[in-house]
């Protein structure tokens, strides 16, 4: 697996995950001699190439000069998620956009979610591109693969979460206490939450609109919402 780009590079080096080896652009400036400092550290190994190579070992064709290797994406497992009694797992209900799944890694991570849950099928996984989306986020919180979001959502019940789903026509999420044990269920980029799924959650939360355009981004939605569970629990 790669991971691109040097903040996500930066990221990566911060965990224990292991790294076979670090690509750097020769004569690169700024942030790769901290990337390179860091890796010295480590004992990793780290070599310096022509630009040429990055851009042939790229995938996303946005390096910026640093390209790590590292084993496959390690998932967490479900309950492993489970604990704090103030606790915020987000779940992905058939998020497939690969960018969609990075910001919503990154936004779950910087409100301090215990973890972020997807479907083994009909749903985006983490791949390279995904780590340099999340901007490094996708290296700092575990990531749960659960044979089904329905599955998972009973699973948190048995363990005393209350499950929201982010959806159009539910509740005021002002209106909502969000703490304690707490899940949100954030749907794909064109269908939403699906309907077996709506049906088994606690309650569905909506964000009032009054603009023209009548549905908000996945990732930014949840951010409005993740951070919503943030202030509750400040206040």
């Amino acid at each position: 697996m790669k991971t691109e780009g040097r903040n996500a590079v930066l990221e990566l080096l911060k965990t224990d995950k292991t790294i076979e080896k670090i690509l750097l652009e020769k004569g690169g400036q700024g942030s790769l001699g901290k990337i390179f400092a860091e890796a010295r550290k480590k004992n990793l190994r780290v070599q310096f190439v022509d630009r040429a190579v990055l851009d042939k070992e790229s995938e996303t064709k946005r390096h910026q000069g640093a390209i790590a290797f590292t084993t496959d994406y390690e998932y967490a497992d479900l309950y492993d998620l489970f604990g704090k009694e103030e606790s915020l797992i987000v779940l992905c209900d058939g998020i497939e956009d690969v960018h969609n799944l990075g910001s919503i890694l990154r936004v779950a991570e910087c409100a301090g979610a215990d973890g972020v849950v997807i479907p083994k099928a009909k749903g985006a996984s983490v791949t390279e591109a995904v780590v340099r989306i999340s901007a490094g986020a996708a290296e700092h919180i575990p990531v749960a693969k659960v044979p089904s979001i329905n599955y998972a959502i009973d699973e948190l019940k048995k363990q005393g979460y209350w499950v929201y789903a982010l959806e159009a026509g539910g509740e005021s999420i002002y209106r909502e206490k969000l703490t304690g044990k707490i899940a949100l269920v954030v749907g794909g980029e064109d269908s939403g939450v699906k309907r077996l799924t709506r049906e088994k959650c606690d309650k569905i939360l909506s964000i009032p609109l009054f603009g023209k355009v009548n549905s908000l981004n996945a990732s930014v939605a949840l951010g409005i919402a993740v951070y919503e569970v943030v202030r509750a629990r400040l206040s």
